[in-house]
């Protein structure tokens, strides 16, 4: 099966590389997909990637977003109805608006450098609910205490767990990992893997 991959913000497709080869071990082709955060507006990006999503249909393909690259596919998802999607792996996506986003907002250099990606991941904007089978894995190897924006709570350093969830009852994938780097961590590739597996 073809698994396209999209990287989250402010990173490149070699940051899913190490997923990728993964993926191919478990025998599965991959293709990825590339954007510019700085350069490129979320419209722009959402309709570039809905035309490569149309030249994949019918499928079956697998999807796997990491962080904000998650949210572009589900947007993205919503005007391609036609697609067969055999599973939508979520790697760290909020479902903004995200804390730590929000608070980063407030810094010149994370706006200048994200513009709308930034300010899409700042703001309440509604992103579609997967009409896909979808799995969401999480990381929890984020700091907790007094100091931590996330209080107490479990988090990957940038998402707090709860943030993941589309809705409140859905299940997680869990893995000791922080958010930049949790598509790199054996138990996340072992869990994508599966899930490309799981029937539908």
């Amino acid at each position: 099966m073809l698994v396209l991959l999209v990287h989250g913000l402010g990173r490149t497709p070699l940051s899913m590389f190490g997923l990728a080869a993964a993926l191919r071990r478990a025998g599965h082709r991959t293709r990825f997909f590339g954007y510019s955060s700085t350069f490129e507006s979320v419209p722009r990006v959402v309709t570039r990637l809905a035309r490569l999503l149309r030249r994949l249909a019918p499928g079956p393909v697998g999807l796997v977003g990491h962080s904000l690259g998650g949210l572009l596919l589900r947007r993205a998802l919503a005007d391609v109805p036609e697609l067969c999607v055999r599973r939508l792996v979520l790697l760290g996506s909020p479902s903004p608006p995200a804390r730590a986003a929000r608070i980063a907002c407030r810094f010149f250099p994370f706006r200048w450098l994200t513009r709308g990606c930034g300010r899409f991941l700042c703001s309440s904007d509604a992103v579609p609910r997967p009409t896909v089978p979808y799995t969401l894995v999480a990381g929890t190897a984020g700091p907790t205490g007094r100091w931590s924006p996330f209080g107490s709570e479990a988090n990957d350093g940038l998402v707090g767990v709860a943030e993941t969830r589309v809705v409140p009852d859905d299940e997680l994938v869990l893995a000791p990992a922080l958010h930049t780097f949790l598509m790199d961590h054996p138990a996340v590739r072992d869990a994508v893997a599966a899930a490309m597996m799981t029937p539908t």
